[in-house]
């Protein structure tokens, strides 16, 4: 069935641990699991032309990714910012990314570098519940500010399934390898919750836990259990399902879906993918995740989150960038992106790679990098957006934006901008509270194609 357990984590450097963020937005499993009412709002949609984009993938670089040692090199500023790394020229005249990125120089001419992303939260799980949600929460009273407990706000991915629906056959929200934390449904509810893929694909043995038949039991048995428990949930509930009861009974229904699929079983089959395609892609756990993301495009998935860390670099900042981050998401984004292209999906398929922060400008003691959400740089590709450009910039130190600064409202109404979904949509919590999809921001049209 669906997953949801969590294996005891470490607590990030502000104390605050994933399983402690479920409760902010997570899994929708407090309260408000009855579909809420739709409010009527002017439809946008149609004014803002075809839609560009089927699905998209987008990577969380958890911890928060150090843009000036990466896409927003200073190489004039003092040695105590601008760090050992040296810019190298890419495939697009006049732009320069960080030599630590070899693979993506040769294909800047594919996606955007936005360097004026910014926003006020330097927290790890707070910081990404409002990428992912668009809402700030606050973990002083263990709720998303100004809400209720049991009004949680839903993340993009179940924003996008809710508005967008089924494709195919598997799920159209799926996360992986690890749940997103904050990237739940909220008060949507069970049936717009992501499926959690909880094994990694770089496993020799990778398989989707649950998505088989157990051994020994044929196809009659399988529908005389399957009828057996919709008999036992309509006794139980006596014609009136709710709370952790609807709760189950529609993760029973999605996991049998996946069970009795053959399509869904081939797309997670990353085994069938010729083997020098998954060594191009890295065997990785960023790497495989971004193969099996292309197969799931392919078979319809709307939305998928891939969770990468450790980004979290307060110490030796530079040896963990060069050494074991980069190499792999340089590998991993760069041959996702060709692979694409090469296969005519890259203009139907938005890709985004961030993390919930940027690093410190000043290199601290521990020849690490802290916190900095004020400035941080954003990589888009496909989908409606911009082939070979550098939007935004940065000051001399990379510290705050010299231009237009773009927030997370920004980013998130322009992902619905180009998957064709009206922003402005509210709907009613279970409590009559009307809650826009995005509240506030604009499209950043210089990114747009």
């Amino acid at each position: 069935m669906l997953k949801w357990e969590f294996k005891k984590q470490r607590p990030y450097c502000d104390r605050v641990t994933r399983r402690h963020a479920l409760r902010i937005g997570g899994t929708g499993l407090l309260g408000g699991l009855a579909l809420p009412s739709l409010l009527d709002a002017p439809a946008e949609a149609a004014a803002n032309g075809p839609i560009k984009a089927k699905s998209c993938i987008f990577f969380m670089l958890e911890g928060g990714p150090s843009h000036i040692d990466m896409w927003d090199l200073k190489p004039d500023a003092p040695a105590e910012i601008r760090g050992p790394f040296q810019p190298i020229s890419t495939v697009v005249p006049g732009t320069q990314i960080s030599n630590i990125l070899p693979r993506c120089a040769k294909i800047t001419d594919k996606f955007t570098i936005l360097r004026s992303h910014s926003h006020r939260d330097n927290a790890h799980q707070t910081g990404r519940h409002w990428v992912l949600t668009g809402y700030p929460p606050s973990f002083a009273d263990g709720q998303a500010k100004g809400m209720p407990f049991n009004e949680l706000y839903p993340s993009l991915g179940s924003i996008i399934s809710r508005e967008l629906g089924n494709r195919g056959a598997v799920p159209p929200y799926i996360e992986m390898p690890n749940p997103l934390g904050p990237g739940g449904p909220g008060f949507y509810g069970a049936k717009y919750a992501p499926f959690t893929i909880e094994t990694d694909p770089v496993q020799p043995d990778f398989e989707v836990r649950d998505l088989n038949v157990p051994a020994g039991l044929n196809d009659r048995r399988f529908r005389l259990r399957r009828k057996l428990l919709q008999r036992a949930e309509q006794l139980s509930s006596s014609g009136s399902s709710s709370g952790r009861a609807q709760t189950m009974s529609t993760y029973y229904d999605k996991a049998l879906n996946l069970v009795t699929s053959p399509e869904a079983k081939r797309a997670f089959r990353i085994q069938d993918e010729d083997a020098r395609l998954r060594e191009a892609y890295g065997y990785t756990s960023i790497g495989q995740c971004s193969l099996l993301a292309r197969r799931l495009v392919e078979s319809g998935c709307r939305f998928i989150g891939i969770d990468h860390g450790s980004w979290d670099t307060h110490v030796d900042n530079f040896t963990g960038h060069e050494k074991a981050l980069v190499p792999p998401t340089d590998q991993a984004l760069s041959t996702l992106l060709t692979d694409l292209d090469d296969r005519g999906m890259l203009d139907e398929t938005l890709v985004v790679m961030m993390g919930e922060m940027g690093r410190t400008p000043r290199i601290n003691k521990d020849a690490g990098r802290d916190h900095w959400s004020q400035c941080q740089t954003v990589i888009l590709a496909g989908g409606g957006i911009r082939r070979g450009a550098v939007v935004g910039a940065s000051d001399k130190t990379a510290s705050y934006p010299t231009t237009q600064p773009y927030g997370i409202q920004d980013l998130l109404r322009t992902i619905c901008h180009l998957m064709g979904v009206n922003a402005d949509k509210t709907y009613l919590t279970p409590l009559g509270r009307p809650v826009p999809i995005v509240n506030g921001g604009k499209v950043v049209r210089e990114i747009l194609a």
